[in-house]
């Protein structure tokens, strides 16, 4: 049972302990940190230097959101068990996609990068099921487009993407 509900921009915050308030503030960080480093290593160049750097960095803020987001669903199971199964679809892709690259497997590229667009994709669901009917423009939609909408958009980035390296891996081997 809540104790209070506290309201912070439009959002309904069901707890006010401070051990709930301190895990959510690492909760927000590390969703921040994973939204902003996860766009940078998808737009940048893919070779030493910024991609795997921040790359890296969404991996560990992921791994960050995901202890926390399982905190806060346990205190909550009944109305957030479903944040847990999408935190851990969103971790166990990236940890995939992870895996793929450092161990260099068959077709890692393609592994690599469907796995952490679809981490990112499964991220950006979680955010917007939870806060969705909180958020300007967001709360006007049905609820179903909080599932569908981060894949809509997604989904089709990820196919381009893969479709450009095959392109770019073919010029690079003389195969045009």
């Amino acid at each position: 049972m809540p104790d209070t509900v506290l309201k912070i921009a439009g959002i309904e915050i069901p707890f006010t302990s401070p051990l709930f308030l301190t895990v959510l503030a690492v909760h927000v960080l590390a969703g921040l940190v994973c939204v902003v480093t996860g766009i940078v290593a998808m737009v940048s160049p893919k070779r030493p230097g910024r991609h795997p750097k921040f790359g890296a960095i969404y991996y560990w803020g992921l791994a960050v959101l995901f202890i926390s987001a399982t905190a806060l669903a346990a205190t909550r199971w009944t109305q957030d068990y479903i944040l847990f199964v999408l935190g851990l679809i969103s971790f166990g892709a990236a940890s995939l996609g992870r895996t793929a690259r450092r161990r260099r497997w068959r077709k890692w590229a393609r592994v690599h990068i469907s796995s952490m667009g679809s981490s990112y994709i499964f991220m950006l669901i979680a955010f917007y099921v939870d806060n969705g009917k909180s958020l300007p423009l967001w709360r006007d939609l049905p609820h179903f487009t909080y599932w569908f909408l981060p894949a809509l958009v997604g989904i089709p980035l990820i196919v381009w993407a893969l479709v450009r390296y095959r392109q770019l891996s073919n010029a690079a081997a003389g195969n045009d």
